[in-house]
């Protein structure tokens, strides 16, 4: 049987992306076009954005590949925090280099790999086994790296002072 009641864990998001580069003119066939746009989310700073200048765009905006990076850093990020503090982890500082790889596979363009280079930084007393060991928990319950059809590996390293 279906349970009518949603889960607790659903959750809907809502965004309006815009093609601001109507502005410079229509499309036309054989015309260059503009690539700009523009996420547009309720009650937040718009976040200007093209493709990358590898697709004709411009790389001093955010390109979906750029956001789609974010979100698996920033959702490990988060999902290592909550682990930590319940864990009782002393973390003084978290920085991640991230790095994804777009290329052809299967006949198609696609990203093909991820890797997540978080640097934890311990304060006094923090537990080092304990810190790389929430890394693999963390992985695990990331919502955006358990949606995602590439690998995505995570090569932390922690400090401590």
């Amino acid at each position: 049987m279906v349970s009518a009641t949603p889960s607790r864990h659903r959750h809907e998001y809502a965004l309006r992306a815009v093609w601001t580069g109507a502005a410079k003119g229509a499309l036309a066939a054989g015309k260059d076009y503009s690539r700009d746009l523009e996420i547009r989310i309720a009650g937040k700073p718009a976040v200007a954005g093209s493709t990358s200048s590898a697709y004709g765009g411009d790389d001093g905006k955010h390109n979906p590949e750029d956001l789609l990076l974010a979100a698996l850093s920033t959702c490990h990020l988060q999902s290592y925090l909550a682990l930590a503090v319940r864990a009782g982890l002393p973390v003084a500082a978290y920085e991640d280099d991230a790095s994804c790889i777009v290329d052809m596979k299967d006949g198609r363009v696609r990203v093909t790999e991820a890797t997540l280079r978080p640097t934890v930084t311990l304060a006094g007393g923090g537990d080092v086994e304990k810190a790389t060991r929430l890394h693999a928990q963390a992985h695990q319950i990331c919502f955006i790296a358990n949606s995602v059809s590439f690998p995505v590996t995570v090569e932390p390293r922690i400090v401590t002072p």
